[in-house]
């Protein structure tokens, strides 16, 4: 076991409150919404802004988007599509060219007045399929123009947004949003499913968040869209949170924005398009579904610094402590460690700060440590702590951050599995919509039947799995015939 200086393990009366406060002072299990808040606050992640319905990303959140980013710009080179920026501003008559996509963002969108705006209002983007079609129109004019691949990573504003929840919800968010566009349906289909498998990927193994993936019922697509797939998670707070979604957008806004094509037999087609995106609620979800009651738990292949080494000094023994804690960092320097050598702190507060922003790794070395030619160390996901020889450092923190990853998917994975319950008929499905599970049963689909439902029992359809067969049977709630299973679940 590692040490601690023995005028240092009794902390004073002064210390310990402040240290109290600092901590996260609500239970996860006892009020989770107001604990998700400390932990992103305390944790560093985000603020909240002085303009009602917005937020601030703080450094430390912005380091995990970015390697969200990184990891997402490499699948896009893969799959030929190129990043590019389109602008802010919107002009109002391009929402009203598609008529469906209007009425579904109308809500949503905010505009800036002036003067010299006034014969057609311009709109803070919600969504950018509007202004960007307008130019896919001037630009696509051959087969030889497809399929063309543009992604953009920017900001978006939905006014509709008024009580913020950091990372989930919030008027103004940061995403990617993919818009590209193909001369047959079946290219543009196997890309929309493809993207939706890519971002499951993203999802399970850099954030180890398992999600479902599927389809959405008519009622829950895209407005202006044909088909519209999502992946979703599901929190400990018992509500499934949408994380990314990839829209079959068919014909519909080619029409409108005139993108129009000469194929090679030289006749003029209309081509098919799809959009898709995430956004930085995908941070939100890895502080739901893995943060616990010290803090954050980053899972190692997001955390930007994946190590924290603390020394443990004496007086007199400093020196040699501190010569090998910096020799172990730049052994490490791979894992981006950080070296807390601050003397104005004890190794307690330490432990307790590193636990809270949620670093995979703690090293402990002491005085004893060095004689012993060991350090001690701590995963974050379990506590659990084992000493190892100095020599074995730098193979054991690649070791056990895989182990970490792992460990932190199969338990999130477990969760979700277990939540899921099969039902046959609406009495049952009423007490797992009350007992914050997933209900898991046939479905007529019809729009009608599922506003009734989400009346009696605030459920929401999620998705119809890809990977399930047809069943017949009746809906759980209507008992019309159905072949359809869905899952429905309560959601932010």
């Amino acid at each position: 076991m590692s040490e601690e200086p023995k005028e240092e393990q009794t902390d004073s009366q002064e210390e310990s409150k402040k240290e109290e406060e600092k901590g996260i002072t609500i239970k996860k299990e006892e009020n989770i919404q107001e604990w998700y808040q400390q932990v992103v606050l305390k944790g560093e992640l985000a603020d909240f802004s002085p303009v009602k319905g917005f937020m601030v990303i703080r450094p430390d959140g912005y380091a995990i988007w970015q390697r969200i980013m990184d990891y997402f710009n490499i699948v896009l080179k893969e799959m030929k599509v190129k990043n590019a920026y389109f602008p802010l501003l919107i002009p109002e008559s391009f929402f009203k060219k598609e008529a469906e996509h209007a009425e579904g963002f109308a809500p949503e969108l905010a505009f800036v007045l002036r003067k010299d705006d006034e014969k057609d209002r311009l709109a803070i983007r919600p969504t950018s399929e509007t202004i960007m079609y307008d130019s896919y129109g001037k630009w696509i004019r051959s087969w030889r123009d497809l399929p063309l691949k543009i992604n953009q990573w920017c900001n978006v504003l939905r006014w509709e947004v008024s009580d913020v929840k950091l990372f989930l919800r919030s008027r103004e968010f940061l995403w990617q949003e993919g818009h590209c566009v193909y001369a047959t349906e079946d290219d543009c289909e196997k890309d929309t499913k493809k993207v939706l498998d890519e971002y499951k990927r993203l999802a399970e193994e850099l954030l180890a968040v398992p999600v479902l993936s599927g389809k959405k019922t008519e009622k829950e697509k895209f407005p202006g869209a044909k088909t519209t797939y999502a992946i979703e998670s599901f929190t400990p707070e018992g509500k499934a949170l949408q994380l990314g979604t990839s829209h079959n957008l068919g014909q519909g806004f080619a029409r409108v924005f005139d993108i129009q094509f000469v194929d090679k037999n030289e006749d003029e087609k209309t081509p098919w398009q799809n959009s898709w995106g995430i956004s930085t609620r995908m941070i939100g979800a890895i502080v739901m579904q893995h943060a616990d009651d010290k803090g954050l738990v980053l899972p190692p292949r997001v955390a930007e610094h994946k190590v924290v080494i603390v020394p443990i000094m004496f007086k007199g023994k400093d020196k040699a402590v501190l010569e090998k804690a910096r020799d172990i960092r730049d052994k490490l320097k791979q894992y981006n460690p950080i070296l807390d050598d601050r003397d104005e702190y004890s190794p307690g507060w330490k432990f307790n700060e590193w636990e809270m922003k949620g670093i995979p790794i703690r090293i402990e070395i002491g005085p004893r440590d060095l004689l012993s030619n060991q350090v001690i160390v701590v995963r974050r996901d379990t506590g659990q702590k084992q000493p190892i020889s100095i020599g074995n450092v730098g193979k054991l923190v690649n070791k056990l951050l895989n182990e970490i990853h792992v460990a932190m998917f199969t338990k999130a994975k477990d969760f979700l599995d277990s939540s899921i319950i099969e039902v046959e008929d609406f009495e049952t499905f009423e007490k797992v919509m009350k007992s914050k599970k997933l209900a898991k049963g046939l479905f007529c689909g019809k729009t009608d039947c599922e506003n009734q439902i989400k009346e009696k029992t605030q459920g929401t359809s999620r998705c119809i799995p890809l990977d399930e067969d047809k069943k017949q049977g009746k809906c759980i709630h209507c008992n019309a015939d159905c072949d359809t299973i869905i899952i429905f679940g309560k959601t932010y």
